[in-house]
């Protein structure tokens, strides 16, 4: 079906929740996706980041081929194939950096992605801070997040993601939520100082994502993880999109040597299929008894298999030396562009903030035109989120396409 059919079906049919862009895909290999006419597009967004073996990896393929031909769903009520495998290597990516004498393992939560994820670490909190008061009913209540910050689209998620922009229209939200400046210590000191004893925990993006690619200072999380636990309160690491390898580490937190209380992982895991996990280690890992928390769909046979060939192909083929050598590169070239003010991020998370004479907006428009899958976040700030498995050759084309548009 041609484009412009796709966009009269979609205009009668479909909910208006996103301004598509003008282009039509229909299949896709690595590094490229191709439109209905057969234009091929460099992908320099990934689907936001999830793609990270870039598309139609035939090792996932495979999988979830495999799979589906056994046993698709039968729900979280029995135990199936691989689930405990994944879980375990989820636990010993999240401990990559931990002395082995002093690892203790991580338990899962499968969930269906980054916003399911974050909604249970929120519950999570909340009762572990009130099985572990004194008086359950005076148990801790606040959740401190960041300015700027994105933990996805549900209420709860919403209401953590510090943005009254996008919080504005959704009155009332969940309450229990406290925001202070990204990286300002001594706000977050004032905080706590004020309201210590009414925190459960912390939640962060140690690289911000949705906002333009901001990281988080060592400075301000070292003091995060400090006052945390200072007041027996849980340090959570948003890593929906700076997870999974995407800084050139498993996790974003381990560019900094903290280790969180709570994980939350999506995107990246599974390499398009849909995918969502909370975890967490220490006393808070076992919080939930069976009833508190459940999904349908989470964890499914499907996405095991998808998530374990991802997570299998990438430590199989060093896609972090990878993220390294080329996000490196591509941050170089992307400094060389005209109109380039900055550049930020890690591995490829990166971010390029434009002068203010380019509307970021319209170079994504105009680019599709030259063959580019790229992203705004803002009005002069392009972000990229390749797949990881991104070559050299790739940014040069990026960077002599982007040459002609800046």
């Amino acid at each position: 079906m041609s484009l412009a059919q796709q966009k009269k079906l979609e205009s009668e049919y479909l909910m208006s929740t996103f301004g598509r862009k003008p282009v039509e895909l229909v299949r896709g290999c690595g590094m490229e996706a191709y439109d209905d006419e057969g234009k091929p597009y460099l992908d320099f967004i990934g689907g936001i980041g999830v793609l990270s073996l870039g598309h139609c990896n035939p090792q996932v393929v495979a999988a979830l081929q495999n799979q589906s031909e056994k046993l698709m769903h039968v729900s979280n009520y029995y135990y199936i194939e691989q689930r405990g495998e994944l879980a375990k290597t989820v636990s010993d990516l999240l401990n990559d950096q931990v002395p082995e004498a002093e690892r203790t393992p991580w338990k899962s939560f499968f969930a269906n992605s980054g916003a399911e994820a974050n909604e249970c670490a929120i519950k999570l909190a909340r009762l572990f801070a009130r099985q572990n008061a004194a008086d359950p009913d005076a148990a801790p209540r606040i959740i401190v997040t960041l300015e700027g910050s994105f933990h996805g689209r549900t209420l709860a998620s919403l209401a953590a993601t510090a943005q009254p922009a996008k919080q504005e229209a959704f009155q009332p939200l969940p309450g229990g939520f406290e925001s202070v400046p990204i990286n300002d210590v001594k706000a977050l000191e004032r905080l706590f100082a004020e309201k210590g004893s009414q925190i459960c925990a912390v939640m962060l993006e140690c690289i911000q994502g949705e906002s333009g690619v901001h990281p988080c200072t060592q400075e301000f999380l070292v003091a995060a993880r400090r006052l945390t636990e200072e007041v027996g309160a849980l340090l959570i690491c948003d890593e929906v999109q700076c997870g999974i390898f995407r800084t050139g580490r498993p996790f974003g937190f381990q560019q900094y040597g903290i280790l969180p209380d709570v994980v939350t992982i999506a995107k990246g895991i599974a390499d398009g299929f849909p995918m969502g996990v909370c975890a967490a280690h220490g006393p808070a890992a076992d919080t939930y008894q069976p009833g508190d928390h459940g999904t349908t769909f989470g964890g499914s046979c499907l996405a095991v298999a998808a998530a374990s060939a991802t997570l299998q192909t990438i430590c199989d083929e060093n896609v972090a030396e990878n993220v390294n050598e080329v996000g490196a590169y591509l941050r170089e070239k992307l400094a060389q562009l005209p109109h380039v003010t900055e550049v930020r991020g890690f591995g490829l998370m990166l971010a390029a903030e434009l002068d203010a004479e380019v509307d970021a907006n319209a170079i994504v428009l105009e680019a599709l035109g030259h063959g580019l899958l790229l992203n705004a976040t803002g009005p002069h700030t392009l972000r990229f989120l390749p797949p990881l498995i991104c070559e050299k050759r790739h940014v040069d084309a990026l960077f002599e396409r982007l040459s002609l548009l800046l």
